[in-house]
């Protein structure tokens, strides 16, 4: 036991996946037949009247990455930035309408990132674009890029996306897959100090698992060719297309179609007295880590959202902007400070609490750490 839990320990950090519940609302035309919330009304589509529908033969300029992405990617970050660089950093990739995927992740309570990648129109043509935003350390930047390179031959598919209106200089992303890998690289020039872009984060990540990510997939018939923003005439006069603060954003993160709320409640009971210098991490996984006392490593792969959280004997966190599914969430005092799952910590004792979110939907649900890893 002591080993197993040390195991996860190595580990630790979180994901989602919807299981058929067998919605059979005969008075509906635009519900998902294999979803139900939890009080077993119809997951429903978003309106297709939301999209502009494209003619299937139009071009649009990397249109095959939407379908490379869906699924968790998990690897390394290398960083200069002051938030440095991190051995671990997973990414539930997910469709959210028939031409858009998205995922949102937490590091801690100051710093997030909501990258997505949709089609968007803009100088005349279809391309796809890259929305990535979100708070590092505690300010709020979001930054656009609309592809402007594809090359996809031997084996490899390289994409990259630049500022529409300050260009590549400014800033890019390039994204390179090679069998179940990818490589995205960002660059920029430091807030326009610097007269060429330099590295600002480099992922190298592996494909854990793709299953996770088939309900959305089918729900959507994704992708297809639609238009989710046009953006002719957004960037027009502007000298970047970065905002700040969410002031001017175009397509925020209020305006992300089928995702949800979980709110995670904690209880601290043991230890009796709690440090409120340490951490609580909060690890959400669509497959459960435990089969009754025995871990479960290689359910590490559905691993999909994490975060540290200052700890109180009642503290919580809301994941939002997040993927409808069925979740387990277990939860860590990290009273050694290793901010690892370890021998001395404590931890929810009714391992692996389930919970399902449907689209649009807010929950709630509370877990006690009243257990002291052996």
């Amino acid at each position: 036991m002591k080993k197993l839990l040390i195991l996860f320990v190595v580990f630790s950090v979180c994901f989602v996946s919807c299981k058929n519940k067998g919605c059979t609302d005969e008075t509906a035309t635009n519900y998902n037949p294999d979803a139900k919330k939890d009080d077993g009304s119809c997951e429903y589509l978003e309106d297709s009247s939301d999209y502009i529908v494209i003619d299937p033969g139009t071009n649009v300029v990397g249109y095959s990455i939407l379908e490379k992405l869906p699924g968790i990617w998990d690897g390394p970050v290398t960083s200069p930035t002051p938030l440095g660089s991190f051995p671990i950093f997973i990414v539930d990739f997910r469709p959210i309408s028939p031409a858009q995927v998205s995922a949102k992740n937490e590091l801690d309570e100051e710093n997030d990132i909501f990258m997505s990648f949709f089609i968007a129109k803009h100088a005349g043509e279809y391309k796809v674009a890259f929305r990535n935003g979100g708070g590092f350390a505690g300010q709020v930047r979001t930054a656009y890029m609309l592809v402007d390179s594809v090359s996809e031959s031997g084996g490899i598919s390289f994409y990259r996306f630049i500022d529409p209106a300050g260009g590549k200089e400014r800033v890019n992303t390039t994204i390179t897959f090679k069998d179940d890998s990818l490589i995205m690289h960002t660059f920029t020039n430091q807030y326009n100090t610097l007269s060429t872009a330099v590295t600002h984060m480099k992922w190298s990540a592996d494909l854990r698992d793709a299953s996770t990510a088939q309900n959305s997939i089918s729900l959507f018939n994704y992708p297809q060719k639609q238009e989710v923003k046009d953006f002719s005439s957004t960037f027009d006069g502007e000298t970047e297309a970065v905002y700040y603060g969410n002031v001017g954003d175009p397509y925020p993160e209020t305006e992300q179609p089928h995702v949800g709320i979980s709110n995670i409640n904690i209880n601290i009971t043991n230890p009796a007295t709690v440090n409120t210098s340490k951490k609580v991490m909060i690890s959400i996984t669509a497959q459960p880590l435990f089969n009754n006392f025995v871990f479960q490593p290689q359910n590490l792969d559905y691993r999909s959202r994490y975060v540290f959280i200052d700890a109180a004997a009642s503290c919580s966190f809301s994941f939002n902007y997040m993927h409808p599914g069925n979740y387990y969430v277990n939860c860590i005092y990290d009273d050694n400070g290793d901010f690892n799952f370890s021998s001395g910590d404590y931890m929810n004792g009714s391992f692996d609490i389930p919970f399902t979110l449907g689209a649009e939907q807010t929950i709630s649900k509370a877990v006690s750490i009243d257990f002291q890893i052996p």
